[in-house]
């Protein structure tokens, strides 16, 4: 069981819901995303906190757009969370970027690539804000609790894990549904990130595609399998998306995506009731 944003998250509690687009493509876009997802989730009864990066640094072609940058960044996140008052999830790449996102963001997350880095992890941690540590593509489920460890002896508890699938062969990926009990009986409390677990990574042409048509199946699977919380990506034009477009959901996607998780987790007696 941990805090994430004043919620608390794992077996028995509300699902926890992070949702957003995958980048700052405009502070008016961001804002409107924030608006209308905190009045689905608000609808669907759910815990939520509003998802979006400022700097894509880990972009296969270094011509992709990777957003506004940290200073700029952190502006927009700091209006969203004001305005429409909403808890921000935000991702890091440097230690350096740690301390300013920490005073403008309630989760700060570690990108799945960067999850063994030790001295991101407990930086991260140190900062005091809830941690949502992505597996990495090239983690065991049973693994991904060595990095978990960091943080909780870095002196906080509050690690969210998520599993966004794992490398496959060449531009794919699959995700093991096993893997949700090995992390759960480990004593993390678990995520599932339904969007980039669809990814081709760099299939596209120096770009990621990926089968978003996949998404509500992968996701009713995780919430059989047991998780504490659901990840997404969502954009009101996802084939018009600057980032993980063929990825993202649609709003209504998102919205029967999560009515349908929430009606698997009541039937199993995961969901507290109404």
């Amino acid at each position: 069981m941990i805090t994430l944003a004043g919620h608390t998250v794992g077996p028995g509690q509300k699902l926890f819901v992070i949702a957003g687009p995958d980048v700052i493509e405009s502070e008016e876009l961001a804002l409107r995303h924030a608006h209308l997802l905190k009045g689905i989730t608000a609808r669907l009864g759910v815990p939520y906190a509003f998802k979006c990066s400022y700097d894509k640094a880990n972009r296969t072609s270094g011509k992709s757009f990777r957003g506004p940058g940290l200073k700029e960044g952190l502006r927009v996140l700091r209006r969203i969370r004001e305005e429409v008052g909403v808890p921000i999830l935000t991702d890091v790449h440097e230690i350096s970027h740690v301390g300013p996102a920490a005073e403008v963001v309630d989760i700060i997350q570690i990108p799945a690539f960067l999850c063994r880095q030790t001295d991101l992890v407990e930086a991260v941690a140190r900062s005091g804000r809830g941690v949502n540590l992505k597996k990495g593509q090239f983690v065991a489920p049973k693994d991904i609790v060595h990095s978990a460890r960091k943080a909780v002896e870095s002196g906080n508890p509050n690690v969210l894990v998520t599993e966004r699938g794992a490398t496959f062969g060449y531009n794919n990926l699959v995700v093991d549904m096993r893997g949700f009990l090995q992390m759960r009986e480990a004593g993390l409390t678990v995520c599932f990130d339904a969007t980039h677990s669809v990814q081709l990574p760099s299939a596209g042409n120096g770009e990621t595609a990926g089968e978003r048509k996949f998404v509500p199946l992968l996701a009713r699977s995780a919430a059989a399998a047991g998780i504490d919380a659901l990840f997404t990506e969502v954009h009101e034009d996802p084939d018009r998306a600057l980032c993980d477009g063929p990825c993202s959901l649609t709003p209504q996607m998102f919205e029967d995506v999560v009515q349908s998780v929430l009606s698997i987790r009541r039937a199993l007696g995961h969901e507290p009731a109404v």
